[in-house]
């Protein structure tokens, strides 16, 4: 009697495709971008707008000459990219410099690489060091907060929340040893790009990530650690030149890094050992970056460092195969 043997192992589901996954992460992303738009008017919504119409239509043409079905675009994934590099540009960033940065992601930073699952680097971090390197000035001209106030007649919009004047403010990067109190900081009342605009939406949406099992703690929780940890050493012991490891997690995308960039499932570490020295790795050099650095933020710069070292990190820390004994154990077994 022939016996049919499995071409593959029997393995559990978690009922969740990748397309799920994406529309999730958007959903956790989205109430931090909302708030964003709220605190900084038009011009933010018009580069979420523009980062996700440029986004998409380089997915749809990016699958066509591959030869591949165009409807493939709607998985969500350029969505999320599309989200998370307007999330890392101030508010006041020209359409259509938000809009090259995001063709570059999806083109040069996901398709170059044969697409969804095989890029090695994160492609909204990819846009946004080149937007940063290609335009210095346009993505370090922070634009002031502007909530719309409430009157008699309803909600009052400003000329600079519509778009038609603007005002620029110092973002707390620019010096941390001068920042805000941490109330604003926490609710984003201050100058910065659209993921400075909350750390408590945006930590929020991370813990309802974790919650639906979408992503693991370890990368989170060692990212900030190896940001706080550094910090709050350098702090004590030369207050005045340090800022706190408070300051230093509150502002900037630290936030947005830990919960949002850092853990990408395809550029970052698959072992928990693994997670937590890539986390920890980010965290410090975000430390280093902006303590030491020519550039007030290090989010991008950390993670694609670490994104290349993730090969080396998943070779030595992979976990043993299930079943698995060390090589002591089989010779002395023999």
């Amino acid at each position: 009697m022939a016996i049919n043997n499995p071409i593959a192992a029997p393995h559990t589901h978690s009922g969740l495709s990748t397309t799920n996954i994406m529309y999730l992460v958007v959903l956790a992303l989205s109430p931090a971008a909302l708030y964003g738009v709220w605190i900084f008017g038009l011009p933010a919504a018009l580069v979420i707008v523009s980062c996700c119409i440029s986004a998409w239509l380089s997915e749809v043409i990016c699958l066509q000459l591959q030869g591949k079905n165009w409807l493939s675009s709607i998985d969500g994934s350029s969505l999320l990219t599309a989200l998370l590099l307007a999330m890392s540009l101030p508010a006041s960033t020209p359409w259509w410099v938000a809009s090259f940065g995001c063709i570059f992601a999806i083109v040069i930073g996901k398709h170059v690489y044969g697409g969804l699952g095989h890029n090695p680097f994160n492609p909204a971090m990819l846009g946004r060091v080149m937007l940063l390197i290609c335009f210095p000035i346009e993505l370090t001209n922070w634009q002031a907060i502007s909530i719309p106030s409430v009157g008699s007649d309803g909600l009052i919009f400003s000329q600079q929340w519509l778009g038609i004047d603007g005002v620029s403010s110092a973002t707390p990067l620019a010096d941390l040893n001068q920042v805000v109190e941490w109330k604003g900081l926490l609710l984003g009342e201050h100058a910065g790009s659209l993921g400075e605009t909350s750390a408590l939406l945006i930590a929020l949406g991370g813990l309802f990530l974790i919650w639906r099992g979408i992503i693991r703690p370890y990368i989170p929780c060692a990212l900030l650690l190896g940001l706080t940890i550094p910090a709050s050493i350098a702090h004590w012991l030369h207050p005045q030149d340090f800022a706190s490891g408070l300051a230093h997690l509150l502002s900037g995308g630290a936030m947005l890094a830990a919960f949002f960039i850092a853990t990408d499932l395809v550029t970052s570490p698959t072992s928990p050992r693994g997670q937590i020295l890539f986390g920890a790795g980010c965290g410090l050099l975000i430390w280093l970056i902006r303590s030491f650095g020519s550039y007030p933020e290090g989010v991008a710069f950390a993670v694609l460092i670490m994104n290349a070292g993730t090969p080396v990190i998943d070779h030595y820390l992979r976990p043993k195969i299930f079943g698995s004994q060390s090589l002591f154990k089989r010779s002395k077994g023999a």
